[in-house]
Formats: structure tokens, C-alpha cells, sequence
């Protein structure tokens, strides 16, 4: 987001609930339908919004 200038007020303004700004902030699970919104709004890939990691 900061790499793009997009800010938490943009998120909301674009479709993104409060709600589900909170479960990003605290890296909670969150929808596929989600990640196609955020790269939508930063005009991204999903590879480059999400990270996996081992347990």
C-alpha cells in the first residue's frame, strides 16, 4: 500500500469493510474474493499481496 500511496481510507472507500481491515492488520485469515479486491485497488498479482510460511 505505501508503495502505491493507497491508504486505509481508499481501502474502505473501495469496497474493503472495517472488519476485514482488521483481520489484515492482525494477519488473520481473510477471502479469496478479498485478495482479488486488494489486487484490483493496488493493481497487483496475488503473489504479490500474500506470503506463505511454515508453522
Amino acid at each position: 500500500m505505501r508503495r502505491r500511496n493507497i491508504s486505509q481510507y481508499q481501502l474502505l472507500k473501495s469496497g474493503i469493510d472495517n472488519k476485514t481491515l482488521d483481520s489484515l492488520k492482525k494477519n488473520k485469515n481473510i477471502t479469496l474474493l478479498t485478495v482479488e479486491k486488494l489486487c484490483r485497488i493496488l493493481n497487483c498479482t496475488p503473489n504479490d499481496v500474500v506470503k506463505f510460511k511454515d508453522d
